[in-house]
């Protein structure tokens, strides 16, 4: 038998101790043995009320646990509705289109000496700090409190540029580099902070992103608009790490500026001799490089995973520290192969798979119409999809009904199965996102409290440690929240 390292004794002895921790108190019937938690943002507690809020939460949806939008200057997790789309049926019934972002809590300066980013507070709810206000009267209701933050960023933060990634041609992009030190002290920083500053009970991070080669197909949804020659990073520190693994940079640059030229000829309709499988293939092999960066960026994410994880244990070795894994895991195969939940595990106490259910016909239909234009621009539609859906295990409808009638609840199931089975002889607990009133074109599917109702069931057939009602409350109908709930008290 392997001996343990004291660092790994250490982080299995942590998340042990963290997966205990995250576990709701026992003593208030079974429902108090899974997890139940929800995302909602500062605002919601602005407009309505902690108390109000709260009570919202227990009655409705039989939530035990917040994840509070901490720090993010994207409206996904943070902020009112999204302009455009219908407000809900509780707080303010008007949009802010002035929302900036931010972090919704005070800054301790000395938690940052390691980054040039100092000037982050959000001003759209003056002094107002979220867990200030909410941790108090959850931990009165017996409710455990989550920090979630996310990758997610803007152009006009006081030194953002020096944090920024650069793309092919050289230029800044509005995203930030894992490998730049004074991003890598940011993220640190700011979970340090809160694990130290406020009794929280565990940080979740996200990021929304994936590698240049990925992201040259145009392989996630809403990847049609991608350009190929802003696909990152090929900052000095990049460079340095590529060097340090035998990557030749300039081979690597060859590779993506001949890709580039490929989806620009494949979206023009300028279709290579060979098709365009074929020559996705060629490039790949006549530049190996590709993947290699690919995979030098994947690598540089969990990295950053494992820093965050030994930052906060560092503090609060009781707190649970684990990820949003990305939507993109149930479309694009090359991003799945990426997310090896074996190796996630080693410094995750639990993992928020995304399974996105109403919204994932809209988004599955997106991510094919963007790949039959460059990669597998030789299979109609239709047979891409069921492509797709054979490699990822899929039984949903057809392409033309998707967008409208959503995923159904086995997508649920047959996700968290795979994710059951893929963290076998692991300690993190398993939480499925379920998507409760995320935004959707207008004609397209939309959350109903049964939809909602036989998602959750779905997540707990299929062997789910909790569920994560998603994206932020703020753009959720109550009813919706109320077929959640439904589910918890059914399970009993």
């Amino acid at each position: 038998m392997n001996k343990l390292t004291r660092r790994n004794f250490a982080q299995v002895s942590l998340g042990s101790v963290a997966a205990e921790a995250l576990a709701p108190q026992a003593g208030r019937g079974q429902t108090a043995k899974r997890m139940i938690g929800i995302q909602v943002g500062a605002v919601s507690f602005v407009d309505e009320g902690v108390e109000q809020v709260l009570d919202n939460f227990q009655k409705l949806g039989s939530i035990n646990t917040l994840f509070v939008a901490t720090f993010t200057y994207g409206r996904g997790i943070a902020g009112r509705q999204v302009p455009g789309q219908p407000l809900p049926d509780h707080g303010k019934q008007e949009y802010d289109t002035n929302f900036r972002g931010g972090t919704f809590t005070r800054i301790h300066p000395q938690f940052y000496t390691d980054t040039v980013l100092k000037d982050f507070r959000a001003p759209d709810h003056g002094d107002f700090d979220v867990l200030e206000a909410v941790v108090p009267a959850a931990k009165k209701r017996g409710m455990q409190v989550i920090c979630w933050y996310e990758d997610v960023f803007r152009d006009d933060i006081p030194n953002i540029q020096k944090l920024q990634e650069k793309d092919l041609h050289g230029q800044n992009r509005t995203t930030l580099c894992f490998n730049n030190p004074d991003y890598r002290g940011f993220l640190l920083g700011i979970a340090t902070d809160w694990a130290s500053s406020y009794d929280i009970d565990g940080i979740m991070w996200g990021s929304e992103r994936q590698g240049a080669f990925s992201n040259a197909l145009g392989a996630s949804h809403g990847g049609g608009n991608s350009n190929p020659g802003r696909v990152t990073c090929f900052c000095e520190f990049c460079q340095r790490k590529a060097r340090d693994r035998g990557i030749s940079v300039d081979r690597a640059r060859e590779g993506f500026l001949a890709l580039e030229k490929f989806i620009r000829d494949a979206r023009g309709g300028k279709k290579p001799v060979d098709g365009y499988y074929v020559t996705v293939w060629r490039l790949m092999l006549r530049y190996p490089e590709l993947l290699a960066w690919e995979m030098l960026w994947t690598d540089s994410l969990r990295e950053t995973y494992r820093a965050i994880y030994d930052a906060v244990k560092a503090v609060k070795p009781a707190a649970g520290v684990g990820w949003h894994i990305w939507h993109n895991n149930s479309f694009n195969p090359i991003y799945r192969a990426e997310q090896d939940l074996q190796e996630l595990a080693k410094n995750s106490d639990f993992l928020k798979m995304v399974m996105y259910h109403n919204c994932g016909g809209e988004r599955m239909a997106s991510y094919v119409a963007s790949v039959s234009r460059t990669m597998y621009g030789d299979v109609p539609p239709q047979e891409l999809l069921d492509f797709t859906y054979r490699v990822l295990d899929f039984r949903e409808g057809p392409l033309d009904r998707i967008p409208a009638s959503g995923f159904s609840s086995d997508y649920v199931f047959r996700e968290t199965k795979r994710a059951r089975s893929g963290l076998a002889g692991a300690k993190t607990l398993l939480w499925p996102g379920i998507d409760i009133d995320i935004p959707t074109s207008a004609q397209h599917s939309k959350s109903t409290p049964q939809g909602t109702k036989d998602a959750v069931l779905a997540a707990f057939r299929g062997g789910a440690d909790g569920v994560l009602l998603s994206r932020k409350y703020s753009e959720m109908r109550l009813a919706n929240l109320k077929g959640a709930g439904d589910a918890i008290r059914e399970l009993g």
